[in-house]
């Protein structure tokens, strides 16, 4: 693997390594992969580790309380990375530890860890930073994630019981700005948002990968199409992608993210060869579709849902959807932001829409920030049914 950029502006040359061509899936020669290898799970009913709801910390006396009928798992550690299965449940991926959950869509069911991820490094808020379904799960059983090793952020692909193979290495690690969000398009290429790994001159570099939103082949080639063919860089000039979000069934991608603690938080519509102004608007600079307010500039991630967008925030412990307003032209922008669970859940971080209408979401108030209850981190769905901020429990 070629050496990473270590000039403070981002100088070196292209790091990106694709992983080898599916006839010889493994490590490959020259790439240097922590050792990520699934941990057994204790013995129990369908083969994984259970608890009653969530994880360490659960007992069977919480069954005699109250269960809200939002909350779909509790006693998680840092979940992140959130992606749907085709059942119905979802794959939930705690950051800090590697670990891989499968949530049932009802409260009170059993939270079963599934494989946890080692050679994590969960320092600068890396780790495990988001997971994403191959779009053709139903016949590889890969699942794609987003990692930071202790030399550098990756995707790799995996299944449920296999070996852990890298996709695409050497996205530049730093002390900060480790943030990254993966998503697969209609046309079966993988979006990627990274941070600029605390060097914000690297966002504006063209042969750094970070600060950028990359889109790249299911095994890490630069996709068709690319602004430049040999590059997996779509756009460039981001700080920290916090969310990365595609309107169903179309290549039409959002992304949100902070960008200073002086200016509102961005809604960007991505296409290919945009620069979004980090860390200077110097040049052509693509304005946002549209900002979140001025007390809410800490987003966590994005989804879509049903013509709007939802985007969770940090600071303001809320959910926010606009909706999506298209020109006689066809663009696409945002119209004013409406307000859902303010301070029900406290600070929320992922959110992912499912095929059925449901949003699902992740708590971050063990994080030094918030103000954490005894069930945190918890993993919700909720089903909007009105622009008052009323949702309905899971059918």
């Amino acid at each position: 693997m070629v050496a990473g950029c270590s000039s403070p502006g981002g100088q070196a040359a292209p790091t990106w390594v694709p992983s080898p061509a599916f006839g010889s899936r493994g490590e490959g020669p020259g790439v240097h992969l922590s050792p990520i290898v699934p941990i057994p799970s204790p013995p129990g009913p369908g083969g994984g580790g259970t608890a009653s709801n969530g994880g360490p910390g659960s007992s069977s006396s919480s069954a005699a309380k109250k269960i809200d009928p939002l909350v779909v798992a509790t006693h998680l550690t840092a979940p992140v990375g959130l992606t749907m299965m085709l059942d119905g449940s979802a794959l939930v991926g705690e950051r800090t530890t590697g670990r891989i959950v499968r949530v049932q869509p009802v409260a009170g069911q059993p939270v079963r860890t599934m494989r946890t991820l080692r050679g994590i490094d969960a320092s600068g808020d890396g780790g495990l930073l988001d997971l994403a379904l191959s779009p053709t799960y139903d016949e590889d059983n890969l699942i794609y994630a987003y990692i930071t090793t202790r030399t550098d952020n990756r995707i790799v692909d995996f299944t449920l019981t296999g070996p852990v193979t890298p996709v695409l290495t050497g996205i530049p690690k730093g002390q900060t700005g480790n943030t990254g969000r993966i998503a697969f398009g209609a046309d079966g290429n993988l979006y990627v948002g990274t941070g600029d790994a605390g060097v914000p001159t690297r966002a504006a570099n063209p042969a750094s990968l970070a600060g950028k939103v990359l889109r790249i082949t299911d095994i890490g080639e630069p996709a068709p199409g690319n602004p430049k063919a040999s590059s997996p860089v779509w756009t460039s000039g981001h700080h920290e992608v916090d969310g990365l979000c595609l309107v169903p069934q179309s290549d039409t991608l959002f992304e949100v993210e902070r960008t200073t603690a002086t200016r509102p938080a961005e809604v960007n519509l991505l296409a290919g060869g945009d620069f979004f102004g980090w860390p200077t608007n110097a040049g052509t600079v693509r304005r946002p579709a549209a900002e979140l307010p001025d007390t809410t500039r800490d987003p966590g991630g994005c989804a879509v849902r049903r013509g709007q967008i939802w985007v969770t925030s940090l600071d303001g412990k809320s959910l926010l959807a606009g909706s999506l307003l298209a020109s006689s032209t066809g663009t696409l922008s945002v119209a004013k932001f409406s307000t859902f669970l303010q301070n029900r859940y406290g600070r929320l971080k992922t959110v992912v829409a499912a095929p059925d209408g449901a949003l699902w979401l992740t708590t971050s108030n063990r994080d030094g920030h918030g103000k954490p209850v005894a069930a945190d981190e918890r993993v919700i769905r909720y089903v909007p049914n009105s622009a008052s901020g009323s949702g309905k429990s899971p059918a």
